[in-house]
C-alpha cells in the first residue's frame, strides 16, 4: 500500500461502506493489540474504533491469558472495558502508562498529527496521551489526509458558562463553531464527562496546525481542543491492501 493510496482525494472520495470501514478498523485494532506486552498499563481510547480495540484486547485477555491494566478515557469506555473483563485503574493511581491506544478523526501523514474528539472525550484522551510513554492510533484509510481539517471539524471543549461568547472568540480565529447536540435529542447540547460543551469548529485545511492549536488554547473559555500535534509515535492504517504501520519521523 503506497502513501498515495491513503491520502488526498483517493481516501476522501472512495467512500467505503460502513461494513468495509468497520472491517478495516477491526484489522487495525487487532494489529495494534497484537503488539501489547504482558503486564502493560494501557490508556484505553473512546469511540467506535476504540470499541473494536477493546473487543480485540478482551480476546487476548481471555484466550491468551494476557495480563494488562486499562486506564479508560471516558465513562463509556470504563463501562465497556469492565463488561469485557479488562482490569482497570484510575489515571491518578501510581502507575506508569506503558502506552495508549485510540482512534482518530483525521491522521495527517507523514508527521502523524491528528484531529480527535468525535467520541466526545478529547480532554481525557489528551490527558492520558500526555501521560503515556508511547502513543498508538488505529484508523481506516478514509481517515488519512495530507492536511488536517481537510474533511473534519476540530472539536473544541469549552466551559458551558458563556459558551456563546467563547464561540464568538473562536470565530475571530476564522472558525465556524457549531454547538454539538445530543445524538438522541438535538434540542439539547452534548455534555462531556467533565460537564463541558463541545464546539465543532469548521476551519478548512489548516496550513499551520501547531500555531492554530496554541491560539485556540489561549481563548478564554476553552478547556482543550482536538488537535493532537506531535502526540503520536505509531499509527496503524487499514485499507483495501491490508494494514500498514507508520512511525513518526525523527
Amino acid at each position: 500500500m503506497s502513501d498515495a493510496d491513503l491520502t488526498g482525494a483517493g481516501a476522501g472520495s472512495s467512500h467505503p461502506s460502513a461494513e468495509i470501514q468497520a472491517a478495516w478498523k477491526l484489522a487495525a485494532a487487532r494489529a495494534a493489540v497484537a503488539a501489547i506486552p504482558n503486564g502493560a498499563v494501557i490508556g484505553l481510547g473512546t469511540g467506535t474504533t476504540a470499541d473494536l480495540m477493546l473487543a480485540a484486547l478482551a480476546e487476548r485477555v481471555r484466550h491468551e491469558g494476557l495480563r494488562v491494566t486499562g486506564i479508560p478515557t471516558s465513562e463509556r469506555t470504563r463501562i465497556e472495558a469492565a463488561r469485557l473483563g479488562i482490569a482497570l485503574a484510575d489515571i491518578n493511581d501510581d502507575l506508569a502508562i506503558t502506552l495508549s491506544i485510540d482512534g482518530a478523526d483525521e491522521v495527517a501523514l507523514p508527521q502523524l498529527d491528528l484531529i480527535k474528539g468525535r467520541g466526545g472525550a478529547l480532554l481525557r484522551e489528551k490527558l492520558i496521551a500526555a501521560s503515556s510513554r508511547y502513543r498508538v492510533i488505529i484508523a481506516d484509510a478514509s481517515k488519512v489526509v495530507t492536511t488536517l481539517a481537510s474533511h473534519s471539524p476540530v472539536p473544541v471543549e469549552v466551559v458551558a458558562f458563556g459558551w456563546r461568547r467563547t464561540a464568538a472568540r473562536l470565530a475571530e480565529l476564522g472558525a465556524r463553531p457549531a454547538l454539538r447536540p445530543l445524538r438522541d435529542d438535538p434540542t439539547r447540547p452534548f455534555v462531556t464527562d467533565e460537564g463541558h460543551y463541545i464546539l465543532d469548529c469548521h476551519l478548512g485545511p489548516i496550513a499551520r496546525a501547531e500555531a492554530l492549536a496554541a491560539r485556540i488554547k489561549d481563548v478564554v473559555g476553552v478547556v482543550e481542543h482536538g488537535l493532537f500535534i506531535g502526540m503520536t509515535e505509531r499509527v496503524y492504517i487499514a485499507g483495501p491492501q491490508g494494514v500498514r504501520a507508520y512511525d513518526r519521523p525523527d
